[in-house]
């Protein structure tokens, strides 16, 4: 998966200058658009079409300073249909205008040409199965909220108190299902995963219950998960479990994440310094 990772890294050096297809990325890298925008995002730390924004406004920056175009070829050379267009990437990126950085030769930024490669520390052994799952609902209750990769999400704890202790109760007794208890879902996260980036948050109970009055459902349709389990420090252990999942798990399985909700299974110590997660991600399997 690697390998084919960075073939597609070369596809794009080769059209940095050009248009550049990502359904021919996917191609390159043996999976999906959706599969190759999360991996990359994981992998890189940064949306797939941001690196490339960097790398093409990288190129561009070395052409500016070397005065043999005019900025406006140049604009229109690496995909900017207009000099003012060229100009706000450029600053964004740089820091400094097209025409200061030529006029002055001012420092410019550079993105380095990313390649990707496994290391192996053998320290830690990762405990997943795959399961075929019918269609289910989640009743409980959601919000939109920001996405955050350490330490507690503020937006999420409010969600959750706002619940309330007794309406948790009741969720957690509608519960009649994998996985068991009050479960968290995370649905329309971006391709990105970038953090401030928004998501559907859903707390509550996968159950065939009449949805009582109080609550919401969220319907999920059949199809194959992979469960992972950890337990550690809360919530670092689930985070990093989560950065796991896509940046080791994924390259080294022959799956494929697929749209649908990411499911979370707490159970905490009695003083919340620990917990026990179950972590359901939507996959499928791929041709490798």
């Amino acid at each position: 998966m690697l390998e084919r990772l960075n073939q597609a890294l070369d596809h794009i050096e080769e059209r940095l200058d050009g248009d550049l297809d990502p359904a021919e990325l996917a191609r390159i890298a043996a999976t999906s658009e959706y599969h190759l925008r999360r991996l990359f995002s994981a992998l890189a730390g940064m949306p797939l079409s941001e690196y490339v924004r960097r790398r093409r406004l990288t190129v561009a920056g070395a052409e500016v300073l070397a005065g043999e175009r005019t900025l406006l070829e140049i604009a229109v050379r690496y995909g900017y249909g207009s000099g003012e267009a060229f100009a706000r990437a450029f600053r964004a990126v740089h820091g400094v205008g097209p025409g200061e950085a030529r006029r002055t030769g001012a420092a410019l930024r550079s993105q380095p040409r990313m390649s990707f490669r496994l290391v192996v520390e053998g320290n830690s052994t990762m405990r997943y199965r795959v399961v075929e799952k019918e269609a289910f609902r989640i009743i409980g209750r959601g919000t939109r909220v920001p996405l955050v990769h350490e330490g507690e999400n503020p937006a999420i704890a409010a969600h959750i108190r706002s619940i309330g202790q007794e309406a948790l109760g009741r969720l957690a007794r509608l519960s009649d299902g994998q996985p068991e208890g009050v479960v968290s879902a995370v649905t329309h996260l971006t391709d990105s995963r970038e953090e401030g980036a928004e998501l559907d948050y859903w707390h509550g109970a996968v159950s065939g219950a009449e949805v009582p009055g109080e609550f919401d459902a969220l319907d999920v349709p059949a199809g194959t998960w992979a469960v992972f389990e950890n337990e550690g420090a809360y919530p670092k252990a689930l985070q990093y479990l989560w950065r796991d999942v896509f940046t080791q798990w994924f390259p080294s399985n022959p799956y494929a994440s697929r749209p649908g909700p990411e499911l979370l299974a707490v159970r905490p110590s009695a003083d919340w310094t620990t917990a026990r997660a179950e972590l359901w991600i939507p996959v499928e399997r791929t041709g490798r």
